[in-house]
């Protein structure tokens, strides 16, 4: 089924000139990029990206990272493309990830690992309007 998933690279990775590096990999494996672009998140962006994190004890760190520096969100489409992403991109943990995937080559740590994937379709639905108009997604 064809899907579409948000994609955040983030500000570490955005930082070291990895941004085609990434692109490529997704590229590379059956993904369409159908919207990007490049941006810094706000505050008031971060809370809504991240509402379920909100008390949390790392969610004052989540912020300050992802709010310091710009990052590139897209819009991938694909076969089933919300799980095919999160494999390419690896577990959170670059120390734990597979050989290969985007966190394992790219990642410092497991919070500066980056990239964001939505993790379910009920996500993607709530997570690409956040970054997105519909006028933006070239679908």
């Amino acid at each position: 089924m064809q899907e579409k998933t948000l994609v955040l690279i983030k500000p570490d990775a955005v930082a070291k000139n990895h941004i085609g590096d990434i692109i490529k990999i997704y590229e590379s494996n059956g993904l369409r990029v159908i919207a990007a672009k490049m941006m810094q998140m706000t505050d008031k962006l971060a809370a809504k990206h991240y509402v379920e994190h909100i008390g949390r004890p790392y969610y004052e760190g989540l912020v300050e990272f992802m709010t310091s520096a710009p990052l590139v969100a897209m819009v991938l489409k694909g076969e089933g493309a919300i799980a095919k992403v999160r494999e390419l991109n690896g577990k959170t943990n670059p120390a734990e990830a597979a050989e290969g995937t985007i966190r394992k080559l790219y990642a410092e740590n497991g919070s500066r690992n980056a990239v964001h994937a939505s993790d379910s379709p009920e996500s993607a639905a709530r997570e690409i309007p956040l970054f997105f108009s519909a006028a933006e997604i070239f679908d």
